[in-house]
């Protein structure tokens, strides 16, 4: 949906509002069901047009919950191995994990496809109860849980990595669909909706509106509650601290990218998966597991392994730090192109997960002992560390950073748009 027309503040209205991303003062506007309002300066997402109904979100999150049962505990694939029929659930490959000894790859595949989405839905569901009995702690608590888990919602790679592994195994056995996969196909798709729907800025607006704020003039901006409001320590409405930037965003981030630099080495060197076939035993590094997936024809899975799990995860190191050198050398152009690069770097994050959800699922089918058998390699757990990292540190730069060298536009011509 394209942005709906925003203004930059220029006098002091009390229906103004702090970006989120650049802190530029903008009037509120009504925006059409449908559509969006996005900064003028740097594109951050605003608000959403219409007033769509709580209720909504309500009947979604139930939806989810009640999901959860047979896309967890129904088989979602099933393999004809020398004549055996081997089921997969979502739970097996974590516990497979588990007794193989690798339980920071098993909590962090759990954390990702069950635990983050289970809590969103349940915490949506709270935050219902918070708003209809007047209970402060509990919506503050469930709000700030959506809103820090929604990054970890990986249920759509989890898919993607079910027909990666059916691909990967299709010469070996016979592939069943079971009723498990169909939970997990509608338990995503009512997911997506609702992450995309639920707003905690209307769920606190439902609670206690920003209209009973007027004040003079608005200089910082929670980033649990969406209230801009004067300068202080605590937020005037969800009683959060409150900063004008993020503390120490800048050294957690490089800490995290450091440690991320140095764990995607062994990552890519040492292999990632072991498989024993025909009395062969074959160990790939991610790399050549690509190759070896474009040898054996399948160009197109190979692509997706190889921008998922080396490229992606090389792109976000190196442009957090491209972004953090412009931050710290005070560059004074091309902010909004930065911009662009913090949002793609917060969006593709997620995929470089694909390989250990395969992983898990290969571990959960291939069952050892025999003839085929299939075991990750310490690899996996540096990747997995790269992963989480990543992630970590586009979480903690704080985007407004970006935008502190900004040139006045009372002193310089330059177009909001550059």
């Amino acid at each position: 949906m394209s942005p709906s027309q925003m203004h930059a503040h220029s006098s002091k209205p009390t229906s103004v509002r702090l970006c989120d991303g650049c802190e530029l003062p903008v009037d509120l506007v009504e925006v059409e069901r449908g559509k969006s309002a996005h900064c003028p300066r740097c594109n951050t997402h605003l608000y959403r047009g219409g007033k769509p109904s709580l209720s909504g979100d309500l009947a979604l999150a139930i939806t989810c919950l009640l999901l959860f049962v047979p896309s967890h505990f129904f088989d979602f694939i099933s393999i004809r191995l020398f004549g055996v029929m081997i089921p997969a659930t979502l739970p097996a490959g974590i516990f497979t994990l588990f007794q193989e000894g690798y339980a920071m790859l098993a909590l962090l595949i759990f954390f990702c496809s069950s635990i983050a989405p289970f809590l969103v839905c349940s915490s949506v569901v709270a935050a219902h109860i918070g708003l209809k009995y007047r209970q402060f702690k509990v919506l503050k608590a469930s709000l700030a849980i959506v809103q820090h888990l929604k990054p970890w919602v990986m249920i759509d790679v989890f898919l993607v990595s079910i027909a990666i592994s059916c691909f990967k195994l299709q010469d070996y056995s016979d592939i069943h669909v079971g009723v498990g996969l169909i939970g997990l196909l509608l338990l995503q798709v009512a997911t997506v909706l609702l992450i995309t729907r639920v707003s905690v800025r209307r769920y606190w607006e439902a609670y206690d509106p920003e209209s009973h704020y007027s004040p003079h003039e608005k200089k910082l901006h929670c980033h649990h509650c969406h209230l801009s409001q004067p300068d202080g320590t605590v937020c005037l409405r969800c009683l959060s601290p409150i900063h004008h930037r993020k503390p120490r965003s800048i050294q957690k981030t490089w800490a995290y990218l450091i440690a991320a630099t140095v764990a995607i080495f062994p990552a890519n060197l040492i292999p990632i998966s072991i498989l024993l076939t025909n009395g062969k035993r074959l160990e790939d590094t991610i790399f050549s597991g690509v190759a070896s997936l474009v040898k054996s024809g399948m160009t197109g899975i190979a692509i997706i392994i190889f921008v998922a799990s080396i490229v992606v995860p090389v792109a976000k190191i190196l442009g957090l730090s491209y972004l953090l050198l412009a931050i710290q050398f005070k560059r004074k152009v091309y902010h909004k192109h930065r911009m662009t690069i913090y949002f793609i770097i917060k969006w593709i994050g997620r995929w470089s997960m694909m390989d250990l959800f395969v992983i898990s699922i290969m571990m959960t089918l291939v069952d050892r002992g025999q003839i085929l058998d299939f075991t990750p390699g310490y690899g996996a757990v540096a990747f997995g560390i790269v992963v989480i990292l990543t992630m970590l540190a586009a979480e903690s730069m704080d985007p407004r950073l970006i935008w502190d060298n900004y040139p006045d536009e009372n002193k310089n011509n330059e177009s909001l748009n550059e």
